[in-house]
């Protein structure tokens, strides 16, 4: 992550977005989200909301944790930032699931909220 994350929405969101997928706190990570985010993770079905959005991490395993890597962002104004990670998913048994993450961000008071967020796995048998 960047020395400094409060110039950079991007890494200032996924820093606060990894410490609650680690710590599985589904309830704070809703809270990193719009009240009308768009979702899509690992499922084949977007979904909308905070609600979707905890349900969903709320199912993912307690051991689960995310390790982020590069991170490029972007900001269009004041209000609008985003940009695309590497992130891999691991837990105690060996899986691993290599993905890039996509956010579109819209700052809400003086935080930045995920608008939009989309995950895809990174193919590695080809």
């Amino acid at each position: 992550m960047n020395a400094d994350p409060t110039n950079d929405p991007m890494r200032e969101t996924l820093s606060r977005w990894q410490a609650a997928f680690d710590g599985h706190r589904p309830d704070d990570m809703a809270e990193l989200f719009t009240s009308d985010a768009f979702f899509q993770g690992f499922g084949p079905e977007v979904t909308v909301g905070r609600d979707a959005v905890r349900a969903y991490y709320d199912a993912v395993p307690e051991y689960r944790r995310a390790h982020v890597g590069k991170v490029q962002g972007y900001r269009i104004g004041e209000e609008v930032a985003g940009g695309f990670a590497d992130v891999v998913f691991r837990d105690p048994s060996g899986w691993e699931a290599p993905v890039h993450l996509s956010l579109v961000l819209q700052r809400e008071g003086g935080d930045w909220r995920i608008r939009a967020y989309h995950v895809s796995r990174i193919a590695t048998d080809h």
